[in-house]
């Protein structure tokens, strides 16, 4: 297996594996995650692929199917007035092919995501989970993660 940066020769697996991802949010909270829908549009997609602030990270085979991804985002807030000026890698997406996890792909992408942000000289790597996906929470905490902040709603009827 070889992680690196994602082409668009990859965009097909990627598409297959963001719809996989939808469907676990479909699932979870049917009310906010439309079926069948995927994040982003081919264009959409080209442009992120190509995009340094934004890197996308896959995990391929040695034919070159895309078993796993990473969609990362570069934040820091400059001159912010409440927030100091650290440089962080946002994990946006990570996605393991449903039909592979558990043979530690997910961990080995995480792990190269975490060195590529201490080389890209960030002070940290966040990410958001949705609570209905107990899975990921589980994945993201044997990783290392704790609880950054919590989000919190009310559904009103």
């Amino acid at each position: 297996m070889e992680i690196r940066r994602a082409q668009e020769k990859d965009m097909e697996d990627i598409n297959r594996l963001l719809l996989q991802v939808c469907l676990v949010h479909h699932k979870g909270r049917p009310d906010l995650f439309k079926y069948g829908a995927k994040k982003y549009t081919d264009q959409q997609l080209k442009d992120l692929i190509a995009d340094d602030g934004r890197p996308i990270f896959v995990a391929a085979d040695e034919n070159g199917r895309v078993l796993g991804y990473a969609f990362c985002v570069f934040q820091q807030y400059p001159d912010n007035n409440i927030l100091t000026d650290i440089k962080t890698l946002y994990i946006d997406d990570l996605c393991v092919d449903e039909t592979l996890r558990g043979r530690h792909i997910g961990r080995s992408l995480y792990d190269y995501v975490l060195n590529y942000a201490k080389e890209s000289g960030c002070y940290n790597v966040t990410l958001n989970v949705w609570s209905c996906n107990q899975g990921a929470m589980k994945f993201y905490e044997s990783c290392g993660l704790k609880p950054q902040k919590t989000g919190m709603e009310v559904i009103l009827n």
